[in-house]
């Protein structure tokens, strides 16, 4: 079986629940952790999900909020499970492709 998996940045909602409204307070409270980031990767480490994370930006994150990294990022499953056959093809796909024929007047 394949299972897609994603998950969900929750950074965000970890600062509203602190009061924290406006990303560029993360700045020096990051500094005071040891970890220096411009204001920029803040505000894209905070709107978007990172595809990279290091772990000193990770603990420096939970020690701000409080909280675990199980508390920032929440797993899930992007698409539903598929199994494949002996053949290759998934067992789930209900839609086979057709060939498609074009008829035109006066011919056959």
């Amino acid at each position: 079986m394949i299972k897609k998996m994603g998950y969900r940045w929750r950074l965000r909602d970890l600062m509203a629940d602190q009061q924290m409204f406006q990303t560029s307070n993360l700045v020096p409270l990051l500094a005071e952790r040891g970890v220096t980031l411009s204001r920029e990767q803040v505000y894209r480490l905070v709107t978007q999900p990172p595809q990279r994370l290091s772990m000193d930006v990770l603990v420096a994150l939970c020690d701000i909020l409080g909280c675990t990294p199980n508390d920032l990022i929440e797993p899930e499953v992007v698409n539903v499970q598929v199994r494949k056959t002996a053949g290759g093809k998934s067992g789930s796909d209900p839609i086979q492709p057709r060939r498609t024929v074009i008829r035109r007047p006066g011919r056959q």
